[in-house]
């Protein structure tokens, strides 16, 4: 029986906050299938050193940056040029949210605010302008955004939160348009996954809020990175728009 053909060998994928959750789950997955990995991290180095040492294939690394400095960014763009000379995929899923009331305006400083902004709209903005020449040079590439149904619902962790990943869903779009057709631009829009992205939120929570769904189903983050390959092997048609990951919550 002739053995399966890795579908991304050959392939260099760029994950960002890819040592833990969704990120981690997803760069097992392209490893899976043969791409070979950058992990971009901030504070999870020894995550990120754990995940490399467990992917499949040869010849991955992690790089540190921060969403919120476009130097460390850039040296990241620099590093997978100097190594790899190529970059096909590049999965956006850091960021950053804080539970905050959304009655609660006080609480909502301007700091906080920014912050959120920052590492859900604008580091990923950052991130796709410093590999752009390298992604547009694939001619056959693919950004995912991370991003949630909170963009649409207008419920979720805080309305810093709401707001950028609806800026982020529209920052998609606008890519899609002018980058095309050598870079494909796509949006996975979770709802409550099962990982500690959001502080206090433990799996009895989770278990309530998955029976409140159509599915009735927590959301693992295999379940996200599934739709994310998805993306980036099958949907080679589509481009601008997002495929929603949430057990039907957003339909509560």
């Amino acid at each position: 029986m002739q053995e399966p053909t890795l579908k991304l060998t050959g392939k260099v994928a760029v994950v960002t906050g890819g040592s833990g959750g969704i990120g981690a789950a997803a760069a097992r997955m392209l490893a899976n299938e043969g791409a070979t990995l950058v992990i971009g991290y901030r504070n999870g180095e020894e995550r990120a050193k754990q995940l490399l040492a467990a992917l499949p294939g040869t010849d991955h690394r992690a790089v540190s940056m921060s969403l919120d400095d476009s130097a460390t960014i850039q040296k990241l763009a620099d590093e997978v040029r100097s190594s790899y000379g190529r970059a096909d995929i590049l999965i956006n899923s850091a960021g950053f949210t804080k539970a905050i009331p959304h009655a609660d305006l006080n609480s909502l400083t301007d700091e906080l605010f920014d912050s959120i902004l920052i590492s859900n709209v604008r580091g990923h903005f950052s991130v796709i302008r410093a590999l752009a020449p390298l992604l547009q040079a694939s001619g056959d590439a693919v950004v995912v955004n991370v991003s949630s149904i909170s963009a649409f619902t207008g419920s979720g962790s805080s309305i810093a939160y709401c707001a950028a990943k609806a800026a982020l869903d529209t920052m998609t779009l606008s890519l899609a348009r002018v980058l095309g057709p050598s870079i494909r631009f796509l949006c996975v829009s979770p709802g409550a996954v099962a990982t500690d992205f959001l502080a206090g939120r433990d799996r009895a929570a989770l278990e309530k809020i998955a029976q409140a769904t159509p599915l009735k189903r927590v959301v693992e983050p295999e379940d996200v990175a599934a739709a994310i390959m998805a993306c980036v092997t099958q949907l080679r048609a589509s481009t601008g728009g997002k495929i929603i990951v949430d057990g039907g919550r957003f339909l509560v």
